[in-house]
């Protein structure tokens, strides 16, 4: 709470860190400073999350082993490696159990990271309505970057230059092994469908 900035009547502080999601101590420890707390969570397709994930640590230690390497404990027998962190956070049925011991789904908005990208006023819609904001950000504020392959965002006072998505997004992903996309889509499969069940959203990841 010290390191928040203050908040006044009528103002909102956020906070973003994307490991509370997967970390195990951090419903109990939110919900023990502020258990009105309103939490978003944005998901994208676990099998694209983990190559996503894995070009990042790439691009700081080029000489880490290959995705394929990393992603199975027997390639042979075609067993997933769920402890490595890349595979385990996609696992999203597992992280949300922990938090749903503390917080209503009611106070968790759950984002689609494809949807974003697809339709990102939509998406942004949904997040102004759960935080009971007017709808500001609309339509007009985005534009398409297709050296990015993202949408930016148009500053609403056109104040300054639009805001893209930094450096570290983006990223040309390795090409890997379809076979090893579809063991990791197989692997999946049950942890989705359980977390459509748990949130009541269809992402449509299959």
């Amino acid at each position: 709470r010290n390191v928040m900035p203050k908040t006044l009547d009528g103002q909102i502080t956020m906070e973003k860190t994307p490991s509370y999601f997967v970390t195990n101590e951090a419903p109990r420890r939110i919900h023990s400073m502020a258990k009105d707390t309103k939490l978003i969570v944005v998901v994208r397709n676990p099998v694209t999350r983990a190559i996503s994930d894995y070009t990042q640590t790439l691009s700081k230690k080029p000489e880490i082993p290959t995705f394929e390497v990393l992603a199975f404990k027997n390639r042979t027998l075609g067993l997933i490696d769920a402890s490595w962190s890349a595979i385990r956070i996609g696992i999203y049925a597992l992280h949300l159990e922990n938090w749903l011991q503390y917080f209503p789904l009611s106070q968790i908005l759950f984002v689609s990271g494809e949807r974003l990208i697809t339709d990102p006023a939509g998406e942004m819609a949904k997040v102004q309505d759960f935080l009971g904001l007017k709808r500001i950000v609309t339509e007009k504020h985005f534009y398409f970057n297709k050296t990015k392959g993202f949408p930016c965002l148009k500053k609403p006072e056109d104040s300054s230059a639009p805001r893209c998505l930094g450096k570290s997004k983006g990223r040309t992903h390795p090409k890997i092994d379809p076979d090893v996309i579809h063991r990791l889509r197989k692997f999946y499969k049950p942890f989705n469908v359980m977390f459509y069940q748990m949130t009541g959203q269809d992402f449509q990841w299959e």
